[in-house]
């Protein structure tokens, strides 16, 4: 008998999260991938082509191939079976369907997620040297407190032969991520520092402060951070 009702309690749980999963996709309208490429025409004007560096080392990708997922609109439409990537030097979103030319989702602000593989994007705000700017991030952890990661990559120019030096060809490098907080509706907080772990989180900082110097979180470990947005939203 016990064994039958912890049977019906995964059982339960499944249905319910299948039931919940079915609820947030039935509040959007689906529609096919081909249409994504008319949505993208309507908001940015044109269809522009994708430019290439053949010459460039390393890649400013996510991911290089295209991977099959679902983009969320603001005005509850989904669009599904879109061909996705990740172009972390330009913080786009890119689609490519049959032969027309890669193309960057337009008017961001109209997306609010972009689901491929692994991977969760959402369109967020964020504070960049006191100012408010908006971009591409990956949940790790959703709530009332959502921990976001960045991929980071930098470019590097083509450098000239010199003495005893062969030519050097032009790369992208790739960085370690880099993790943001954003409690609710506000900008999300680059994690830099030891006490932005602490300014983030508006109330209940004793508990976070104690939490923080038990566990030894530190601002570039994403595990821990997991932790602590799960600490924080369970007070």
């Amino acid at each position: 008998m016990k064994q039958l009702l912890v049977f019906l309690g995964i059982t339960f749980l499944g249905y319910t999260g299948a039931m919940a999963q079915m609820t947030f996709h039935s509040a959007y309208e689906i529609k096919k991938a081909v249409e994504l490429l008319d949505f993208n025409r309507r908001h940015s004007g044109d269809i522009s082509k994708f430019l290439t560096e053949a010459n460039i080392n390393g890649s400013p990708f996510l991911n290089d191939e295209f991977i099959e997922g679902s983009v969320f609109t603001t005005s509850k439409t989904q669009f599904v079976g879109v061909p996705l990537r990740y172009n972390i030097y330009n913080d786009q979103i890119e689609f490519q369907l049959g032969e027309n030319p890669v193309q960057a989702l337009a008017a961001p602000e109209t997306i609010e997620m972009v689901q491929y593989g692994e991977y969760t994007f959402e369109y967020a705000p964020f504070t960049n040297a006191k100012k408010i700017k908006r971009g591409f991030f990956i949940i790790e952890e959703k709530g009332n407190a959502t921990l976001y990661s960045k991929p980071q990559l930098i470019f590097e120019n083509a450098k000239e032969p010199a003495a005893y030096q062969d030519a050097v060809p032009a790369r992208f490098l790739k960085r370690p991520d880099e993790y943001y907080i954003r409690v609710g509706k506000e900008p999300a907080m680059l994690m830099a520092k030891k006490k932005d772990l602490e300014e983030v989180f508006p109330d209940h900082k004793d508990e976070i402060s104690g939490f923080i110097k038990k566990n030894k979180v530190k601002p570039n470990d994403q595990e821990l951070l997991k932790e602590l947005v799960q600490f924080y939203n369970s007070l």
